[in-house]
């Protein structure tokens, strides 16, 4: 598909009006989709935008290499999303590729079914010779043994969804951040309103916000924005540790040619390197810090890959929840990292509400176009969904400045 200009000048949406909750990734896409439907939009955030998970990854655009073997829809998926991305926001991303490396005779043995798994994928991944790999990537562990190369990247997570809120205010979105959702009423069996609390500004207030169709796109927190309106949202929040230190050591993101797990992919981000991550389970996702130990174990890990981060001067360690879909007492790696878009009418006889659950920062916009197709659906709007075609505006104009 080519991709076209933004469509400046459009006519300002007039159909039925949304509530899109949660400021991330998603909801920004989302509130660019439903606006270039023709759908009027209001966005609320609790926080500053992308203050949740969104703001706290580490920034890979996922070729969908590491979830080849486990699943090879996700995997697919998550390149197509790469190659749309990379027409229509150019600007926030990195494509430099990456490396899967193996460090030991086991990982150098699953060299030929991971590649197998990536083609069967749609991904084009291919071995090269050792030699060559830490010819173009000097820093990476000189005992690998095996390297193969995918259409990994990186991409800001500022940038990045700000683009997309650009072009979703440029369209007569209303984006409110600072605006925490307190309450959603419901009447005759469907949700009509969020009671919300601006802090925007002094003095804070509470107000109503009408629309004919709300939508949970709150990532970790959907369990606790769904019980708002009496639903029970099967989501499990699962805190990840990462750790960044100074130096920008390697210019593609290397990953352990392993089983998905802890501290095995590492990073490039602007100045910084990056190690992640950790994975556990908790009830809430807010106020979430590092494990004990997290720092220690990160910090070799990201040696095993790329020895100076060793060495290197730690400029920050964090946390962030991963919103997955479905419930788990363990860990969480068993659950899928798939989506989907819960219908609240459907599933749980309450109408005029929709939750988006799973995914993954690189899938934002296929998160947002499924959600959206499930609004038009109900509020009887045709317009298809548009996001891949135009080239977004820059992440500047949100703020009113130009490119």
């Amino acid at each position: 598909m080519n991709t076209e200009a933004f469509p400046r000048g459009s006519p300002k949406p007039n159909g039925p009006r949304v509530c899109v909750i949660g400021g991330g990734g998603t909801g920004a896409a989302l509130a660019y989709d439903l606006s270039l439907r023709g759908l009027r939009v209001v966005l609320l955030e609790k926080g500053e935008l992308t203050s949740g998970t969104t703001g706290r990854h580490h920034g890979q655009l996922h070729s969908g290499a590491r979830y080849a073997l486990g699943d090879r829809a996700i995997a697919r998926e998550c390149y197509e999303e790469t190659l749309i991305l990379r027409r229509i926001v150019p600007e926030a991303i990195e494509y430099n590729g990456g490396f899967f490396i193996a460090i030991g005779e086991e990982e150098a043995e699953l060299a030929p079914r991971f590649v197998a798994a990536c083609l069967e994928a749609g991904i084009p991944a291919r071995e090269i010779p050792a030699a060559r790999a830490l010819e173009l990537e000097p820093g990476m562990n000189p005992a690998l043994s095996r390297a193969v190369w995918v259409p990994d990247g990186t991409f800001d997570a500022w940038r990045l969804p700000l683009a997309f809120f650009a072009a979703a205010r440029a369209l007569g979105a209303e984006i409110r951040a600072w605006t925490e959702v307190l309450g959603l009423d419901r009447s005759g069996g469907r949700v009509v309103a969020a009671r919300v609390l601006d802090r925007s500004r002094e003095p804070f207030r509470e107000e109503l916000v009408e629309a004919d169709y709300f939508v949970s796109a709150t990532g970790a927190w959907a369990g606790k924005v769904g019980a708002l309106a009496g639903l029970d949202v099967p989501i499990t929040p699962a805190p990840g540790a990462m750790l960044a230190a100074r130096g920008r050591l390697v210019d593609r993101v290397v990953s352990r040619l392993r089983p998905a797990g802890d501290g095995d992919i590492m990073v490039p981000q602007r100045g910084l390197s990056i190690i992640g991550s950790t994975q556990s389970v908790t009830d809430s996702p807010d106020a979430i810090l590092p494990a004990p130990g997290d720092r220690d174990f990160l910090a070799g890990a990201g040696a095993e890959l790329v020895p100076a981060f060793g060495a290197a001067p730690v400029h920050a360690v964090w946390a962030a929840a991963r919103p997955l879909a479905g419930r788990s007492s363990d860990e969480g790696r068993s659950i899928s990292r798939d989506f989907a878009a819960l219908d609240h009418e459907e599933r749980d006889g309450v109408a005029g509400m929709a939750t988006i659950i799973g995914g993954k920062a690189t899938v934002l916009r296929a998160m947002a176009e499924k959600a959206a197709d499930l609004v038009a659906a109900k509020l009887g709007v045709e317009a298809p969904c548009r996001t891949a075609r135009y080239a977004l505006p820059s992440w500047r104009e949100y703020y009113g400045r130009k490119a």
